[in-house]
């Protein structure tokens, strides 16, 4: 296995799911958007799923999870801002 992928797949697993995603769940949750904290509860399990993904060396499954993530993120976003 190569050693770059596994500093990139703790990478991704940090950034995305425990500090972006996560500051998206709590501002949801402050302003009492229920289906905007379910999205981002499902980006930060894509993206959480896409470093395993990058650490198994699968990028299709990566680059999916990964769209998925941004996806899901851009989708409690916008309920956040349609409150």
């Amino acid at each position: 296995m190569n050693e770059k992928y596994d500093t990139y797949a703790v990478a991704i697993v940090i950034a995305f799911g425990s500090l972006v995603i996560g500051g998206l769940m709590a501002a949801t949750l402050a302003f009492g958007s229920r289906d905007g904290f379910l999205f981002a509860l499902g980006a930060a399990a894509s993206a959480w799923l896409a470093g395993y993904a990058m650490f198994f060396d699968r990028a299709r499954g990566f680059i999916a999870l990964t769209a998925l993530s941004v996806l899901m993120a851009l989708g409690a976003t916008a309920l956040l801002i349609k409150l």
